[in-house]
């Protein structure tokens, strides 16, 4: 067999074993996967009238779901720190190191099936937005398909910093703790209310993260609202912190192995 083939072999068979141990253990993603879907119904219910600025709350359930999909991307990809730094502390690692497997279809094996569970996170956040009275009316087909593209960049973007997180943290807590921005920077984004309501000191901290335009991007596609810059920017953020996340990972994986 070719090293390609070899390759794509032992990353399909590590995803087999990421995606079979989260079905037997499905408490820490229904966990995680249990935070957006309160935010959700607490924003839109308690607050939703409120948080309207007098337009109602079908209003602000449009304006919140796009939001809280990116969210559940972040809140989703902790599991994947967690799920690292166990198989790093308990030996897993080491020892599939002295198999004749490929380097990398480790960290692939993990990086595929957590985007693989972010979409379907994803989906089924959907379905309670739809169940509560989100509607996309106005998305072309075109539309749809890209947000459907921007939200597998992002996870992937996101699944590979947790993947560096994970690895780098001593045990699973701390693995949770280090990925804890990753569902808390959503908290101070554009997901909740507009930039504008925001104090003028901490505009900018809500606008220039990777959040906010990923955010922008996905309400303009299925909402029809103004885009702007934000879809680019947003490309160029999922870009960077794939990167960076990829090359993270590689660097503390291949130092381990020494």
């Amino acid at each position: 067999m070719s090293s390609l083939s070899l390759a794509v072999r032992d990353s399909n068979t590590m995803l087999r074993r990421n995606l079979l141990h989260a079905r037997r253990y499905p408490s820490l993603t229904l966990n995680l996967l249990l935070t957006p879907v309160m935010l959700l119904l607490l924003f839109v219910y308690v607050f939703g009238d409120t948080m309207s600025g007098g337009a109602g709350r079908d209003a602000y359930i449009a304006y919140i779901v796009p939001g809280i999909l990116l969210m559940t991307i972040g809140s989703t990809t902790i599991g994947t720190a967690v799920s690292v730094s166990t198989d790093m502390s308990e030996g897993i690692i080491a020892r599939f190191r002295t198999m004749a497997i490929h380097r990398g279809s480790v960290l692939v094996g993990h990086v595929v099936g957590s985007v693989l569970q972010s979409i379907a996170s994803v989906v089924l956040v959907g379905a309670v937005g739809v169940a509560i009275g989100f509607r996309s009316v106005d998305a072309t087909a075109l539309e749809w398909v890209a947000a459907f593209g921007l939200l597998t960049v992002f996870a992937l973007a996101l699944t590979w910093i947790a993947v560096g997180m994970g690895m780098v943290s001593p045990n699973a807590e701390a693995a949770s703790n280090n990925a804890m921005p990753l569902i808390f920077l959503p908290l101070i984004s554009s997901a909740f209310v507009p930039l504008d309501s925001m104090p003028g000191w901490f505009q900018p901290i809500a606008e220039y993260q990777p959040f906010t335009p990923a955010i922008e991007t996905l309400r303009g596609l299925l909402l029809g609202t103004e885009i702007g810059n934000n879809g680019w920017i947003a490309l160029a953020w999922c870009v960077g912190l794939t990167v960076l996340g990829y090359r993270w990972s590689k660097a503390v994986y291949n130092r381990d192995a020494k």
